[in-house]
């Protein structure tokens, strides 16, 4: 776990603080520090295909910011595949992001898919019926689907 350093005027301020601020203060730097290693996402960018594996926790804060980012800034690609076979869970913020960035993908022309996600998050697209709305592919699909070299036949796979 990293080591945060103060200043003097920082110290000062929590020996200012009330039990109950000092409290809510501790609270906020547990659940940041907490965010920032629970979600991780790789990037494995070529051409015009974009992977990006994700793992850990996909919640609201920054691990959406993060994967919202990543996606946004992307340049090039004609194809977003989110890797999601590695992710442990997601709330409402994760399902949100996801729908914003299958929106997003789809008024800029890009190609999202989901591929693989865990059984949990497989269980929480199914109930709340986005597993309809998203694009989800298992990872055969997938392979099938990028791997052939001629655009018209991946098309036409996508599509099937």
């Amino acid at each position: 776990m990293p080591i945060t350093c103060y200043n003097s005027l920082q110290i000062r301020n929590f020996l200012l603080m009330t039990l109950k601020e000092l409290g809510r203060l501790i609270i906020r730097i547990m659940i940041c520090e907490s965010e920032a290693a629970m979600f991780t996402v790789q990037l494995d960018n070529s051409g015009e295909v974009a992977i990006l594996q994700c793992a850990g926790r996909f919640v609201r804060g920054n691990a959406i910011k993060d994967l919202r980012e990543k996606v946004t800034s992307l340049e090039g690609a004609r194809v977003i595949v989110l890797d999601l076979s590695n992710l442990e869970t997601l709330d409402g913020g994760g399902l949100g992001a996801l729908v914003f960035l299958h929106r997003w993908t789809n008024e800029n022309g890009i190609q999202l898919k989901l591929v693989n996600p865990s059984q949990f998050v497989r269980e929480v697209l199914e109930t709340t019926h986005l597993i309809d709305v998203l694009n989800v592919s298992s990872v055969f699909d997938a392979v099938r689907i990028l791997g052939c070299p001629d655009l018209a036949v991946a098309r036409y796979a996508a599509a099937v």
